[in-house]
């Protein structure tokens, strides 16, 4: 009686409607309903028959671009034993653009392709290259948000402003990056690897400008990238094309060392034993666990952070990614501990 009386309400009275109009009225709902139904159905299945889709898709243009990638890696292997248009390097090149090219073609919404497929087309002797279809593709990468794209653009929109190797110099943090290797040097010899003006391939004017390469390195900095991290560091550091500013660029250094990025954990190293304030988003960790432990009873100074240590730990992060200027930090200052422990107080 209770679906009966459910029914009743959508429908006219009993009183003027006889049993068979009741009843068909009544089938005529519960179609509705289980119309209604079958679409919620078909829905939920259209969408999970799209997400698989979607999925094959992704893991397809995965599968191409790790065979890509692995062709391109055993290129960097051999190139530099032999000239970078050697008959020999050809098949795998033609290999990694074909695959790349494929995974586009099976999902065209994947970035990394974009990416690799612009660096085969700017960097490589590869048959068919065009500089100009790459610079589009990392534009489009870029745009797409992929940070290696974002931070591999910003390098090139700097490519004639980027001469850090004498703006260290002439700075106030000469005779820290000066010894025992200039840290200038390692800059430019990490930036310039991806280095090639787009400017002149996008024959735009507008493109090249100090303006734009800030605003993708920022873009690749807000995904942490290490390189970008890296590279703002050292605009930080130098004051180029913006303010000079020493607490962000060891923040910058900082993070990308984290990341194991060995020309940063050098710059962090050497900024921290040249006497660079900690910056507080640095310390406020190391507050946190002091307020603990004073609340356990224990000293607050003993959490508080030491820059010679810190700096050791960076250097430690340098040579453990195979950088020899880390083991030539760590040595020196082995050397300046035993030298104190020598004269004694």
């Amino acid at each position: 009686m209770l679906p009966r009386a459910l029914l009743a309400r959508f429908i006219q009275k009993s009183s003027t409607v006889s049993p068979f109009q009741f009843n068909q009225q009544a089938y005529y709902c519960v179609f509705i309903v289980l119309m209604s139904c079958f679409k919620i159905y078909a829905y939920l299945m259209g969408l999970e028959i799209f997400q698989r889709a979607l999925h094959s898709r992704n893991k397809k243009a995965l599968e191409f671009i790790a065979k890509g990638w692995n062709a391109l890696k055993e290129v960097d292997r051999v190139i530099d034993y032999c000239e970078l248009n050697d008959k020999r390097l050809i098949p795998l090149l033609r290999t990694a653009k074909e695959n790349f090219e494929l995974a586009l073609e099976a999902d065209n919404t994947n970035t990394h392709a974009r990416y690799w497929l612009s660096r085969l087309h700017m960097k490589y002797h590869v048959p068919g290259a065009n500089k100009a279809v790459g610079a589009a593709l990392l534009v489009e990468a870029a745009e797409m948000g992929d940070p290696d794209a974002q931070y591999a653009l910003g390098c090139h929109l700097r490519v004639e402003d980027l001469s850090l190797p004498s703006a260290l110099s002439d700075g106030p943090y000469h005779d820290v990056v000066a010894a025992p290797l200039s840290l200038g040097t390692c800059v430019c010899v990490h930036a310039r690897q991806l280095l090639i003006p787009l400017a002149v391939l996008l024959q735009n004017d507008y493109v090249h400008s100090d303006q734009q390469a800030f605003y993708y390195l920022e873009k690749a900095v807000d995904q942490l990238h290490p390189g970008a991290l890296y590279l703002l560091g050292a605009v930080y550091l130098t004051g180029d094309c913006v303010k000079k500013d020493f607490a962000s660029a060891l923040w910058c250094f900082h993070r990308a060392s984290e990341k194991g990025h060995a020309g940063a954990a050098i710059a962090c190293g050497s900024l921290l034993l040249k006497g660079v304030e900690v910056p507080e988003s640095l310390t406020k960790f190391s507050k946190k666990r002091g307020a603990a432990a004073h609340r356990r009873g224990k000293s607050k100074g003993s959490v508080a952070i030491d820059p010679v240590e810190m700096a050791r730990e960076k250097f430690e992060i340098a040579a453990k990614a195979g950088c020899e200027l880390g083991f030539k930090w760590l040595a020196r200052l082995e050397e300046e501990e035993r030298r104190v422990l020598t004269e004694g107080p």
